[in-house]
C-alpha cells in the first residue's frame, strides 16, 4: 500500500509521456532525465499526453509499484508545460488526482520550532 503522506517527496513530472512505457521506460525516465534515485522511496508522477490520466511509479520498499489514474470524465489541472518537476504535497497530489484544480491550494508556510534546551 503507498501511504502518500509517508513518502519523502511527490515529484510530478509536467511534460507529456508516452504512456506505452512500461516500469523500465519510467525507470529510466527517472534515472536519467531527472537524475534521481528510482528506488529512493519518493513517488514520481507522470502525465498523459490527452490530460486525462496519469501514472505513478514509487519504490514501497519490496519492489516498484506502477499505477495508472484515469478520470472517467474531466481532465487534470497540469502545471504549464515544460521540462521539469513540480514537487507536490499529499494534499495537493489528493486534488490533483480527483481533477480538482490543486495549484489553489497553497499550504501555509511552516515556522521551524527552536529548541531552547
Amino acid at each position: 500500500m503507498i501511504r502518500l503522506g509517508s513518502v519523502p517527496r511527490i515529484l510530478l513530472w509536467s511534460a507529456p509521456i508516452d504512456f506505452r512505457k512500461g516500469v523500465n521506460g519510467f525507470v529510466a525516465l527517472v534515472a536519467d532525465a531527472l537524475a534521481t534515485d528510482p528506488y529512493c522511496g519518493d513517488v514520481f508522477v507522470f502525465r498523459s499526453k490527452r490530460s486525462d490520466r496519469l501514472k505513478l511509479l514509487v519504490w514501497d520498499g519490496t519492489g516498484l509499484v506502477l499505477a495508472t489514474k484515469w478520470l472517467e470524465s474531466g481532465r487534470i489541472v497540469w502545471p504549464p508545460v515544460r521540462q521539469g518537476v513540480v514537487r507536490l504535497s499529499a494534499g495537493q497530489y489528493a486534488l490533483l488526482a480527483d481533477g480538482l484544480d490543486w495549484t489553489r491550494v497553497v499550504p501555509p508556510p511552516v515556522r521551524k520550532p527552536v529548541w531552547l534546551g
